[in-house]
């Protein structure tokens, strides 16, 4: 994975600085990390005792926390950077990662109410995608390689969690085998730099997105996915509320999760994912038209 990360990398080492932070004092994590060129090491050591705060919560999700928070105070304040791209060591990388951040930095420059470019779908399952070249805002904050900027930074270190918040459930071995293991690597070289990525700017991407809602046809009734088969293009589904929107997920086999009032990778309430590779689906929220404006 990481020798993936530097095939790409090397040719723009000098645009893209890599830093590797280890958390702990393993001396097999520092020795594979110093194996690598053109990266700049850290270490992150605990000097004082964690306590977890709720009964049957993990010190490893403080100690996580603590790391991320340590990590990206160094880049930000230490070394000064202006954006920093968090990946963790584990992930895979599309041959077009550094060009769709380049890309996207701009947007985080010009609209300042964006918190995060991510480069993450929750429903990327290879089942629930199509198009490389499609991006939307999100509520929800997807995590698993996102870049922020010093400002927003600035905003968020003094109130940092003290455990990162996982996902929880009775079995991570089955969490992963249906939503992560299936996430489609994208494999198109996408010159992100040469289009034009203006639609995604808050006062335009409102009208932007309410427009692909208001087009699609309206589905509602049971055996929703059934009903689906025989539409050509795109489908909005309405849901009422929490209970209602699992239960329309749970068919589709998409996210489920529900945090904050917010489902995973909603706009204005609205989850938009690939059904039968050509169509979309939008499952839309009780209040989302109107925030659309449709």
């Amino acid at each position: 994975m990481v020798s993936m990360h530097t095939r790409y990398h090397s040719p723009i080492a000098s645009k893209f600085p890599i830093f590797v932070s280890q958390d702990g004092s393993d001396p097999n994590v520092r020795s594979k990390a110093l194996t690598f060129d053109q990266i700049t090491y850290m270490q992150h050591l605990e000097y004082e005792p964690l306590q977890t705060e709720r009964p049957g919560e993990l010190i490893a999700y403080y100690k996580i926390a603590r790391h991320y928070k340590w990590a990206l105070d160094q880049l930000f304040y230490k070394h000064k950077f202006n954006r920093v791209i968090i990946l963790e060591d584990d992930m895979e990388i599309a041959p077009d990662f550094f060009d769709y951040f380049e890309a996207g930095a701009s947007i985080l420059d010009k609209d300042k109410s964006v918190m995060a470019i991510s480069s993450w779908n929750d429903n990327g399952q290879k089942q629930f995608v199509q198009d490389p070249y499609a991006l939307y805002r999100s509520d929800f904050f997807p995590g698993l390689g996102w870049m922020l900027t010093r400002s927003t930074w600035d905003e968020l270190s003094p109130k940092w969690p003290k455990a990162y918040p996982f996902q929880s459930g009775s079995s991570l071995g089955q969490f992963f085998r249906q939503y992560l293991e299936p996430i489609k690597l994208n494999d198109v070289q996408v010159d992100w730099n040469s289009m034009d990525l203006s639609y995604l700017m808050e006062d335009k991407y409102v009208k932007h997105f309410g427009d692909m809602v208001k087009k699609a046809k309206p589905v509602s009734g049971a055996d929703i996915v059934l009903k689906t088969y025989n539409i050509d293009g795109d489908i909005r589904i309405q849901y009422g509320d929490q209970e209602d929107f699992e239960q329309i997920a749970r068919q589709f086999g998409i996210f489920e999760e529900w945090k904050d009032g917010i489902p995973r990778t909603a706009y204005k309430g609205v989850v938009i994912f690939r059904h039968q590779n050509k169509r979309r689906v939008f499952l839309v929220g009780p209040d989302s038209l109107n925030q659309l404006g449709v």
